[in-house]
């Protein structure tokens, strides 16, 4: 800018040079003479020396200056550097490319002055369905290597054609052989990821060989175990493509990369897809059956718990029911064996009861008859017959007594085999004792 306005100082100092003779009355020329007109023309010299030998390089640009004389030079810091009328090609460290979808009055909306900004175009995914398809790339230059940056800028000449002729038929290529990669269902199923990482590896590294090969859709089996439909679709065989492998890696095609010119991608995303408005029927009534279908399942899941929760209940009212069932189980159980350990009790109670009482009356029979051997003693010994009446009068007395303490048998069966009460046992034990005492009288 400042050489062009050099230039045009100068032509204005001589046109007033030569001007001024041929019209001497004009108004306009009075005020010139030839001093000022030269002053004028050296003013325009001196910046046109100044403005081709110096330049600025503007913050985050690179330049490539090229000589008259033939030779070049790479400029990468901003500041004042001289270029001895050489011609300079600056090109941004980072060129932003975007593919924008325009707003319905077709306006592209308010972009950065430093953007490369397009309208989005078409693309076909395999499945024919139509899409624009809005990116955003940014491509790095090489800072770092100052032949090869020099050689891309010697080759494109301008940043503009750098774009125009070698980045943007790469994003377009880039964006085709994705799409072919996969169905526009795949794409909002959950595979747009892999089209952003499949859309920047292409960009750096070169395009996929893509190969192409026909797959047979399986056949969808709905219905439960009772009643089983397939459905068959006519279009059952879809014409497909996928990267093409050798030994592991994809096959890329040659000379088809930005790699090779010094460029980096940065950026390669998809901001925005825009699709043709038959899919856009289909993803709504899509979207409004994926609805009904989750509310149904939310209401079979609903219905299903609730039937979980009265087989629970159930069980839980089972189970308390059989807890108190064999609760009484137990209890009688308890109570049964209670009274009969009770009643075991009492019988052995019963038992030690009469083998006391029968050695209490052998006790008891054991004592009279030693009392009396005693008195048969003492008689043997010397009484006196009255005192003999009474000895054996007592002595009567007291077996009779002793006799009668015994707990015996109401009935009691004698040697003839006859049955009599327990009078006249008495009588026969007295009986027999008293003879018993006569003869051991009658002895001594």
């Amino acid at each position: 800018m400042l050489t062009f306005l050099g230039v045009l100082v100068i032509v204005i100092g001589l046109s007033t040079l030569v001007l001024k003779p041929i019209f001497k009355n004009s108004n306009l020329l009075k005020w010139f003479n030839t001093r000022k007109s030269l002053q004028i023309v050296l003013i325009g010299i001196v910046l046109s020396v100044v403005t081709g030998t110096f330049f600025y390089a503007e913050p985050g640009t690179a330049y490539a200056v090229q000589y008259p004389w033939g030779g070049q030079k790479a400029v990468f810091r901003q500041g004042i550097h001289t270029k001895m009328w050489g011609r300079l090609i600056p090109i941004q460290f980072e060129l932003p490319i975007k593919y924008v979808i325009p707003n319905g009055e077709g306006e592209l909306g308010e972009q950065s002055e430093y953007a490369n900004v397009d309208k989005a175009k078409y693309w076909a995914f395999s499945d024919a369905v139509k899409a624009r398809i809005a990116t955003s790339v940014v491509i790095s230059i090489n800072t770092e290597d100052e032949t090869q940056f020099l050689s891309v800028a010697d080759r494109n000449k301008t940043e503009k054609n750098l774009i125009r002729s070698r980045i943007i038929p790469n994003i377009d290529q880039s964006i085709k052989n994705t799409c072919k990669l996969m169905d526009a269902q795949d794409y909002i199923s959950g595979q747009a990821s892999d089209f952003d990482r499949y859309f920047k590896d292409q960009l750096e590294n070169g395009m996929y060989v893509l190969e192409e090969y026909v797959a047979s859709e399986p056949q969808e089996i709905i219905g439960d175990s009772a009643t089983v439909r397939t459905v068959v679709n006519k279009e059952s065989k879809q014409k497909r493509f996928r990267i093409k492998f050798k030994d592991g890696l994809p096959v890329r095609e040659r000379g088809n990369s930005l790699k090779a010119y010094g460029l980096t991608v940065v950026q390669a995303v998809v901001t925005e897809i825009d699709w043709e408005q038959t899919f856009d029927k289909r993803l709504q009534l899509q979207k409004e059956e994926v609805a009904q279908t989750q509310l149904e399942k939310q209401q079979a899941e609903r219905e299903f718990y609730r039937a979980q929760k009265e087989k629970a209940r159930g069980e839980a009212e089972k189970a308390a029911e059989r807890a108190r069932l064999e609760k009484e189980q137990i209890q009688k159980t308890i109570a049964a064996e209670t009274e009969a350990k009770v009643a075991e009790f009492n019988l052995v109670k019963e038992k030690k009861q009469f083998e006391v009482e029968k050695f209490k009356a052998q006790s008891k029979k054991v004592a009279a008859d030693a009392e009396a051997y005693q008195n048969a003693k003492l008689v043997n010994a010397g009484l006196t017959p009255q005192e003999r009446a009474e000895w054996e009068y007592k002595t009567a007395v007291g077996v009779a007594g002793q006799l009668k303490s015994l707990n015996l048998p109401e009935i009691y069966i004698d040697g003839n085999g006859g049955k009599t009460n327990d009078g006249n046992l008495l009588e026969s034990l007295i009986g027999a004792e008293l003879a018993k005492k006569m003869i051991e009288s009658n002895q001594k």
